[in-house]
């Protein structure tokens, strides 16, 4: 029998019984052949981490609460934002400007208030995602960062617990189980990250907001038959969406024989290649500018005083929301790729959403030679709130 089609006992076992409640709750489950009382007795003792109160932490927790997983732990330490809602379901229009774990727990019991939550409303790093983890049986791991993933994959690992990984952009949706007990891990999928900044974001690249469902529920589903034992998991498989096609295909992925076990956490910043202080602001060594600086710079060129060019690396679809009068649109991609360059000779600002790209296009075109190349901190964000105030944020 291959590693893909392993037969994998039940994560859990059965609660002594269910109330008459549960009973009329979860009658549909209790009438399929194969699953009936004891796998509900199942779900109802499982405990279930769902990382991330977002695009596909919103549907999985409200089908893992419909489903009567007993105990969910949602680990978020964000807030609901208005551009949340057109994919994260669990919250509403009441919820903008609260934290996600709380929203998203007022949702859950408002499902069902036979559930337990308990909230984790911190990041997830290398100083408490073994001890989260310990307290329950699967992982859910919702997240849309490469450092994330390899941390929840490694904690995982070093605890010998499965999880279920799910990842959206634009339009397409991947989602697999990674259990190094008896199956391939995160690591033989990826075994190195992609390099920094080839990958957006779903604030960057857009992410069609019913994926986030698609992807969520199959999550779910690999979530329940690895609780009750039922079925065939995704365990050595990669399922893989494109919704504009409505195509699914599936990846075989299988465990590198040579692979070092994984025994402690690591730096994952540092093996993403990422910079500790890219967070908005601008990325070591590279000169940074804030908005009212580059007000003044852009009022100082308007007059004939200064002759410079202002790049902005962002998408044409972010383009088209909003953008800095004067700005010159060059996206990220193309300079990188060096299908167009700016011209040398002129002091370059470059502007992007939040100062992530800017700092990392800025610092790509000061290895190459270019003299006076500064990254606008904060960027168009930072920009909207502090000197035009009347523009469209998104």
């Amino acid at each position: 029998m291959t590693e893909q089609h392993v037969a994998l006992p039940p994560l859990v076992e059965p609660a002594a019984g269910l109330t008459g409640g549960e009973i009329l709750r979860y009658s549909r489950h209790l009438l399929l052949p194969g699953f009936g009382m004891q796998a509900q007795q199942r779900l109802k003792n499982a405990r279930v981490l769902v990382i991330g109160a977002g695009g596909l932490g919103s549907p999985a927790l409200l089908y893992l609460a419909a489903a009567g997983v007993g105990t969910l732990g949602i680990v978020d330490d964000d807030t609901v934002e208005e551009s949340n809602l057109q994919r994260q379901v669990i919250h509403g229009v009441s919820d903008v400007g609260s934290s996600k774990a709380e929203s998203a727990r007022r949702g859950v019991l408002e499902l069902n208030p036979l559930v337990t939550v308990q909230l984790h409303p911190v990041r997830l790093d290398v100083s408490n995602a073994l001890e989260i983890f310990a307290g329950y049986d699967l992982i859910l791991d919702g997240t849309d960062n490469f450092a994330t993933r390899y941390l929840v994959n490694d904690a995982a690992e070093i605890l010998g617990k499965p999880y279920v990984w799910g990842s959206i952009l634009r339009f397409d949706g991947q989602v697999s189980v990674f259990w190094g007990r008896y199956g391939p891990t995160y690591r033989d999928l990826y075994p190195e990250a992609p390099p920094p900044g080839s990958v957006p974001s779903c604030a960057e690249g857009g992410v069609l907001g019913v994926l986030c469902a698609q992807i969520g529920s199959v999550m779910v589903n690999e979530a329940v038959k690895l609780i009750t034992g039922t079925g065939t998991t995704l365990l050595g498989r990669v399922l893989v969406l494109n919704a504009l096609d409505m195509a699914w295909r599936e990846i075989r992925v299988r465990k590198d024989p040579a692979a070092v076990p994984v025994t402690g956490l690591g730096d994952y910043e540092a093996f993403c290649g990422l910079r500790a202080d890219q967070t908005g602001g601008s990325a070591a060594g590279v000169p940074a500018v804030d908005v009212r600086r580059l007000q003044q710079l852009l009022a100082e060129r308007a007059a004939g005083d200064r002759d410079f060019e202002l790049l902005d690396v962002r998408e044409p679809g972010e383009h088209a929301i909003v953008s800095i009068e004067g700005a010159v649109l060059m996206p990220r991609a193309v300079i990188l790729s060096g299908e167009q360059l700016p011209e040398r000779g002129r002091e370059l600002y470059i502007h992007c959403k939040s100062g992530v790209r800017s700092a990392e296009v800025a610092a790509f075109l000061l290895d190459r030679g270019y003299p006076d190349v500064f990254t606008v901190s904060g960027g168009i964000l930072e920009w909207v709130r502090d000197i035009e105030p009347a523009k469209q944020m998104y």
